[in-house]
Parts: structure tokens; C-alpha cells; sequence
């Protein structure tokens, strides 16, 4: 790809995160942590260990964001934070293996999650429309 349009990707990508709402950036985020998930399960099944582990790790990363933007406030935290803690450990261990298996379910537990993330955020989307609705 040339250098301009590296750039330019570059630049979009950084609006889209730099304007986004803290709901948009958790569904970005989930997406992300999915893609990179699949990514590096596909690289474990070709046998393409640098990539996996490219993955594999960033998977790692942002489980490791998702895990700081917990708050205690939130009742539902600690259970969050284990399941966090679960597959971060089960990232670990699909990357050092070299196990794709591992990988898989990991996703298997994160798409869930995922799906009832862009669920709330969609409804949190729908709740100003509908109030000012309701005042007109």
C-alpha cells in the first residue's frame, strides 16, 4: 500500500476513535478483540507462528484495556473482570501452545459478550430519540 494512503487510513481511523462516544469505542473495541482473535486462530491452523502471536498479543492488549475501564461502581465488574482474567490467561496459552483450539474458544467467549455490548450500546442510541419524542 503506498505511504498517502497508509496516511490517510491512518488519519481516518484516528477521527473515528477521537469523535467516538465511550459506547462506540467499547463495540469497537469487542470488534476489534474478535477480529484479532479470529486472525490469530486462522495463523495457529496455517501454522504461521509470527502472525498468530502478532494476534494473539494484540488480543491480549485490548483485553488488558477492557480490564482497566472497569469501575467497581458497576455491579457486574467483578464477574467481568474474571472472565477478563480467564481469557487473557487463554490467549497466553493459545499463543505459547501454538493451540488453536484454545483460540476458538475464546471466541467463543467473547462474541457473546460482544453482541449484548452492541445490543446496549444500540439501545442507549435509540433512549435521547425516544425521550425527545416523548416531549414533542
Amino acid at each position: 500500500m503506498n505511504a498517502s494512503l497508509e496516511r490517510a487510513k491512518q488519519q481516518y481511523l484516528e477521527l473515528q476513535v477521537s469523535s467516538a462516544s465511550p459506547e462506540r469505542l467499547l463495540t469497537m473495541l469487542y470488534d476489534r478483540l474478535l477480529v484479532d482473535i479470529d486472525r490469530g486462530h486462522a495463523a495457529l491452523q496455517a501454522q504461521e507462528w509470527s502472525a498468530a502471536s502478532t494476534h494473539l498479543t494484540h488480543a491480549q492488549q485490548i483485553v488488558a484495556e477492557l480490564t482497566s475501564s472497569l469501575t467497581d461502581a458497576w455491579d457486574g465488574s467483578e464477574g467481568l473482570r474474571s472472565l477478563y482474567v480467564f481469557v487473557s490467561g487463554r490467549l497466553i496459552l493459545a499463543n505459547v501452545t501454538r493451540n488453536s483450539e484454545v483460540a476458538a474458544e475464546c471466541r467463543a467467549l467473547i462474541a457473546p459478550l460482544r453482541d449484548a455490548w452492541h445490543e446496549a450500546a444500540a439501545t442507549l442510541e435509540r433512549v435521547p430519540v425516544a425521550a425527545a419524542s416523548a416531549q414533542a
